[in-house]
């Protein structure tokens, strides 16, 4: 998808407020039958999760019956749902949001208050740390590491035709930005607090801000700190 099919899917789409709601209340299943949100228990005690909005209307109605509820709300008219992670065969922490419509590739780590966008993929072994942001469409290679707080520009707003492109074996610094439409070429490394504003080549070291080239990742002497630990990556 482009960033105008994107736009337009988020516009158009039914926006919802999901939803659990535990009740207490002398219930049994024909008083859910043929609801649109789901309903388990028995009894005196009942879970119900879809939109609330719906279930709001069934409290409304049943609300001499019922005893006590409490409401869980876990997003607001929300355009589209999260990203089943039954279907991931990667490593995903705690705490990670990532859009129905990302793409995460085989062995990948994603850590705890990272955000993956729609439209964006993330390639296998990638790691992309603690409160990094992919944004939608953003194309993320293999053996990269996304530093912790790094922001990986999307193309919705400020909309953008060219989406980020970051090679295999990249590695970004924390809390770096690559901006709408820059292309990071493989085996480079972005350094801690770059603002990336046009292309890097292969290879290269760039720092600042504007990110300049400050020389070849082939010289940097302690390639510890840039070194991709191979065993976290093994999710068996």
């Amino acid at each position: 998808m482009n960033y105008k099919q994107i736009a337009e899917l988020i516009s158009k789409s039914k926006k919802k407020t999901p939803a659990i709601v535990y009740i207490q209340g002398n219930f049994n299943e024909e008083n859910f039958k043929e609801q649109v949100f789901q309903a388990f228990g028995e009894g005196r005690f009942w879970i119900l999760i879809g939109d609330y909005p719906l279930i709001e209307r069934w409290i409304e109605r049943n609300r001499d019956k019922i005893k006590d509820h409490y409401v869980e709300i876990t997003a607001r008219y929300s355009a589209l749902p999260l990203l089943d992670l039954k279907k991931v065969k990667a490593r995903i922490e705690p705490g990670a949001i990532i859009r129905e419509g990302a793409r995460i590739g085989k062995d990948c780590i994603v850590m705890m208050g990272a955000v993956i966008n729609i439209g964006a993929e993330v390639g296998e072994k990638t790691m992309v740390d603690m409160n990094a942001v992919i944004g939608a469409r953003a194309i993320i290679g293999k053996n990269c590491h996304i530093g912790a707080g790094a922001v990986v520009a999307g193309v919705l707003e400020p909309p953008s035709k060219k989406p980020v492109i970051i090679e295999n074996n990249v590695f970004i610094g924390a809390n770096a930005v690559v901006l709408e439409g820059v292309k990071v070429g493989k085996e480079s490394v972005v350094a801690a607090g770059a603002v990336v504003l046009e292309d890097v080549l292969p290879g290269v070291v760039v720092a600042g801000v504007p990110a300049r080239v400050k020389g070849r990742v082939e010289d940097i002497s302690q390639k510890e700190k840039i070194a991709i630990v191979k065993s976290l990556r093994n999710n068996e």
